[in-house]
């Protein structure tokens, strides 16, 4: 992990495309603005822990969703 200290209105850069603003600071929050392409989907990371969650359990749904549609074409 690289760590970096950052002022407001400092900016970091990943590759090419993603740049990251310190917009505020205060106390032991901080406010980030990142800019990327749209392709790119940005989430924060309790976010996207509940997206993986929920397409876990819809991917596990799926063969008792395919099953019970047999059933009622059999």
């Amino acid at each position: 992990m690289l760590i970096l200290s950052r002022k407001v209105d400092e900016k970091i850069k990943i590759g090419q495309d993603i740049t990251l603003t310190i917009i505020e600071v205060h106390g032991d929050q901080v406010k980030v603005g990142v800019e990327a392409p749209k392709n790119i989907r940005v989430f924060r990371q309790e976010v996207f822990q509940a997206i993986q969650s929920e397409n876990k359990v819809a991917a596990n749904a799926v063969p008792d969703s395919l099953e019970k549609l047999s059933e009622l074409f059999n």
